[in-house]
């Protein structure tokens, strides 16, 4: 929809001067017209998933080593008491 539509790119002439050069221009297909304004949004819904599945991952396993680093250290901790 808002693609700008680019010119045919001219063919040069065979070197046959004989013969006779037809071009043809074939139709644009309807699938490809109703398709293309919803690429762009199935990429971004599918780019700000990745990031948020990326996020989500991070931040579980910060508070994985974040829970074993308070386990190690309340177990210092105790020994220390212990002696």
């Amino acid at each position: 929809m808002f693609r700008p539509k680019l010119p045919d790119v001219p063919t040069l002439p065979s070197s046959n001067a004989l013969s006779t050069h037809h071009t043809h221009t074939p139709a644009p297909s309807a699938g490809h017209h109703s398709l293309s304004p919803y690429v762009g949004a199935l990429a971004a819904v599918v780019v700000v998933g990745v990031v948020l599945t990326a996020l989500l991952a991070a931040v579980a396993v910060t508070a994985i080593s974040v829970a074993i680093a308070a386990v190690v250290l309340r177990s210092l901790v105790t020994g220390a008491n212990k002696r």
